[in-house]
């Protein structure tokens, strides 16, 4: 930062130097470009603006390619075109409940478990009886509520129900976990 104020004064002195010296020529914004000293402090402020703009075509380019890798087709029961993620999570916990329960929808719990934690944590922090004002509830958030009925009558307090029908309702709605994220990352709801 710095160093950028010091070269953007560098500019600016050698900008009005050249301008004062240069004034009385006819094409005098020509000729006070043309003076500019070819400093330090010039060249380091022309480098850091071209990183400025390669940061962000890249930043465009990274933003594009996740897009298209989260709503690919999935092929292999819903694999994630040979993606590896991390381990499994801890045995015991909701979120192991989710990762076993993907192969059974037909998806790689491997590629598609890091989706559907996203989300979930996203919608409810993978709580059970987490509830909001407009009647949406559980670890999936269902809306309503009574929805997850469908998936056992215990849809109130069992995270495998509430689990079993939000992954179902991903299925049939979006296809697979990382489609429904890819939805929820440009929507903030899925």
């Amino acid at each position: 930062m710095f160093t950028t104020v010091i070269a953007a004064a560098v500019v600016m002195g050698g900008a009005e130097y050249a301008l004062k010296h240069f004034s009385n020529q006819p094409n005098s914004l020509v000729a006070a470009i043309a003076g500019l000293p070819s400093s330090r402090p010039a060249a380091a402020l022309v480098q850091q603006r071209q990183r400025i703009i390669l940061m962000a075509v890249a930043t465009r380019s990274f933003k594009k390619i996740g897009s298209r890798i989260a709503s690919a087709p999935q092929s292999g029961g819903g694999g994630g075109g040979g993606i590896v993620y991390g381990p499994p999570p801890s045995t015991g916990t909701v979120q192991a409940i989710a990762y076993r329960l993907l192969p059974n929808y037909g998806f790689s719990a491997a590629s598609q478990f890091p989706c559907l934690n996203n989300i979930f944590t996203r919608e409810s922090n993978w709580n059970v009886y987490a509830a909001n004002a407009s009647g949406a509830y559980g670890i999936p958030q269902a809306l309503p509520g009574w929805k997850m009925a469908s998936a056992g009558p215990n849809w109130q307090s069992n995270p495998t129900t509430q689990i079993k029908w939000g992954i179902g309702y991903i299925k049939q709605r979006y296809g697979s976990p990382c489609n429904a994220w890819a939805f929820w990352q440009n929507n903030g709801w899925y």
